[in-house]
């Protein structure tokens, strides 16, 4: 049974937004998040996923960086609801670092029951079927037993290895992303099973909204990069008006 979660009586805007990829090299970025969060009218922020470019376990969250990060975030968690869902670079995201920032555990898929209506969040990487490739990754580095024996191993041992993931070509990954999308009958029998008809997610870098017939939707959030020109980012938000996409 897929979780889920009611949104409470004085959730009155819900902000929903992903794939910021959050990291040291990435402070208009990083600054962009914050002025949104002390600035928005929402009530409550739902971060789908890939919010931290590389996360290597939660012993890192006294770092300089990754401690600015969560005080920040624990600071506005005094006035938003914060909640966190795992993406494919921050799956090792866990209960310390939450705690640490104030934010809920959302699961992947989560039920979003608000307003009236049924809204599938997921981030989105599980229902790329096509790139196999990926999906036996995903199957590896999300069983207990490969993660405990990647956060075995020294922080200073996992730091570096996430250095190397950021010096990765971003053309490389971009061309990753461009070359899969999500498979539309896996969204279908998703969206039936949770009995809602509007899917929400990040991952794919691609902005849009996709009509997958029988009154079903699907729609994607952009990733967020303050940090070149010309910047891009958004945030979907849902209110009893419907769903709007805003700049940030």
């Amino acid at each position: 049974m897929i979780p889920r979660l009611a949104a409470p009586a004085h959730w009155q805007q819900i902000d929903l937004l992903s794939d910021l990829h959050l990291g040291p090299d990435t402070p208009g970025t990083l600054a962009r998040l914050e002025r949104h969060l002390a600035g928005t009218s929402a009530h409550a922020v739902l971060l789908l996923g890939d919010i931290f470019e590389v996360w290597v376990g939660d012993d890192a969250r006294f770092e300089p960086f990754e401690a600015g990060v969560a005080a920040m975030l624990h600071a506005a968690s005094e006035r938003l609801d914060l909640f966190f869902m795992h993406g494919n670079r921050d799956f090792l995201v866990s209960a310390d670092m939450m705690a640490a920032c104030g934010m809920t555990a959302l699961p992947d898929p989560t039920v979003l029951d608000a307003f009236g209506r049924h809204w599938l969040l997921v981030h989105g990487d599980a229902q790329c079927l096509d790139d196999t490739a990926y999906q036996a990754f995903r199957r590896q580095v999300r069983s207990p037993e490969w993660q405990a024996q990647v956060l075995a191993q020294p922080l200073q041992a996992r730091q570096a290895l996430g250095r190397q993931m950021r010096a990765g070509s971003r053309a490389a990954q971009a061309a990753q992303l461009m070359a899969t999308d999500l498979d539309t009958e896996a969204c279908r029998a998703l969206l039936r099973e949770a009995g809602a008809t509007t899917m929400i997610h990040g991952h794919t870098h691609r902005p849009a909204e996709h009509d997958l017939g029988d009154g079903m939707e699907r729609i994607v959030l952009s990733d967020w990069d303050f940090d070149t020109t010309p910047p891009r980012g958004d945030v979907v938000r849902l209110s009893a008006a419907g769903l709007e996409r805003l700049s940030p």
